[in-house]
């Protein structure tokens, strides 16, 4: 099973720990690397490979992680010279890509079985399956409903659920094909073109633990969280 895992990003919305870090390698818990954690848990989930797509710092990351022995996992890299997008660094190395493999960026903390993921995008036949979590938003204003200039509907403060996109993906290769290596390519729009085409992602639901270590507020908890939950996050590790 192969892995490619996205860590070319500028972690503006981390600063000042993304001033001379990439984001991947920001330490959690005093102890780990965000990276580190994630090879180790797809050593764990019997990933083999590892292409790491790198740009901003990628030199850094590339003296850490190096060959990806240290936890079992071969890792090439794929240097990204200008932004591509979310997708646009797959495009550069699809020739070397297998027919289904996972994608994910670099800075998710998460108990997700990866493994799973891959073998659910397998089984579904879809072109892209997205690993989704309920999230809720608390709207901090009275919520009004208008129809031609009159109040028709109101809510004091309402919380709206939602299911995001974890950015954990399974993705087959031949998604890829319609577009140009070298030209930008984002997460937004692979999607939008596939609904126009008629050709739903699939959906893997998941309840567990997740934390998107780019927003500052979840970086803070999974600091505060990750001695109580580090036996979580690297069993078998």
């Amino acid at each position: 099973m192969h892995a490619v895992i996205l860590a070319g990003g500028k972690g503006v919305r981390l600063r000042p720990y993304t001033t001379s870090l990439p984001k991947p390698l920001v330490p959690i818990g005093g102890e780990h690397a965000i990276l580190e954690i994630v090879l180790r848990q797809l050593s764990v989930a019997g990933f083999t490979s590892c292409t790491i797509a790198i740009g901003h710092l990628g030199e850094i990351i590339r003296a850490f992680v190096g060959d990806g022995s240290r936890w079992g996992v071969e890792v090439d890299y794929s240097t990204e010279e200008n932004p591509l997008g979310t997708m646009g660094p797959l495009l550069t190395m699809r020739d070397r890509l297998p027919e289904t493999f996972l994608v994910m960026n670099g800075d998710v903390l998460t108990d997700l079985d990866y493994a799973d993921v891959l073998r659910d995008h397998r089984a579904s036949g879809a072109p892209l399956t997205i690993a989704t979590y309920a999230r809720k938003v608390n709207i901090d204003f009275g919520v009004l409903t208008t129809d031609d200039g009159r109040v028709v509907g109101f809510s004091e403060k309402p919380s709206l659920d939602y299911r995001v996109s974890m950015g954990v993906y399974g993705l087959s290769r031949s998604t890829l094909e319609p577009y140009t290596p070298g030209l930008p390519l984002g997460f937004d729009e692979l999607v939008l073109d596939l609904l126009a085409a008629e050709r739903q992602p699939n959906a893997y639901e998941f309840g567990g633990y997740w934390l998107d270590i780019g927003r500052p507020d979840d970086y803070d908890r999974a600091n505060a969280e990750f001695t109580v939950r580090k036996q979580m996050l690297l069993k078998g590790a």
